[in-house]
């Protein structure tokens, strides 16, 4: 039997259609959907992506407050609560088009631009392919982030702010903890996504002169 193709050590017992070549079974875990652009048609995919994705919305988060929502301190700094709001811009927007999104699918999108920023690269995508990033969602959320920049207030006036891949990830961190709180447990339904749509309409109703954010 072959080798894999990938460490060139273990037994190549998986046919890949995006790399088209033979993987062992741990590569093929290691590096579905995340290094490899596996197509839908993928049973690989199709058969481990549900448990994945558990996974994923399963993790333990941090102790919330004494309140049971997450513990809010990050995001009473005004740059870092800008920040979150470019993060979940996107979260709202899609839970408006799509009735059918749930926090599970919202948390799973944020993990996904956590993971890719850590990496600090892209998917590999296969020549010939013409379909985009697995997750549109996290996509959005990555490139929200990426180009959002934080203008200080009239009376601090200023050039606009970007931020250093540590605040990234760590205001990702806490976004994801108030989704597996707001969700409480239900990740099917959508009490993380019904609360982005109230701390929106609540925000547009903020003076556009400031950008002090209702705390989470």
């Amino acid at each position: 039997m072959a080798k894999c193709s990938k460490c060139k050590s273990r037994k190549a017992k998986r046919h890949c259609p995006a790399l088209r070549t033979e993987l062992c079974p741990l590569c093929c875990g290691r590096f579905r959907d995340k290094e490899i652009h596996c197509p839908p048609s993928c049973p690989f995919l199709t058969r481990h992506k549900p448990y994945q994705e558990k996974r994923i919305v399963e993790k333990k988060p941090p102790p919330p407050s004494r309140s049971g929502l997450p513990q809010d301190d990050l995001f009473r700094d005004e740059r870092m609560a800008w920040l979150a709001l470019h993060i979940e811009a996107p979260l709202m927007e899609y839970g408006k088009k799509a009735p059918s999104l749930t926090d599970a699918d919202a948390i799973v999108a944020l993990e996904y631009a956590k993971d890719k920023l850590e990496k600090r690269r892209s998917l590999v995508l296969i020549p010939g392919e013409t379909h985009g990033p697995k997750n549109e969602i996290g996509e959005a959320v990555s490139t929200s982030m990426e180009s959002c920049r934080y203008e200080q207030t009239v009376i601090l006036a200023g050039r606009p702010e970007g931020y250093m891949t540590e605040e990234k990830v760590q205001c990702l961190d806490r976004v994801i903890l108030a989704a597996k709180t707001w969700a409480r447990m239900n990740y099917q339904g959508r009490g993380y996504i019904e609360h982005l749509f109230e701390q929106f309409a609540k925000i547009q109703e903020q003076s556009r002169s400031t950008k002090i954010l209702t705390p989470r």
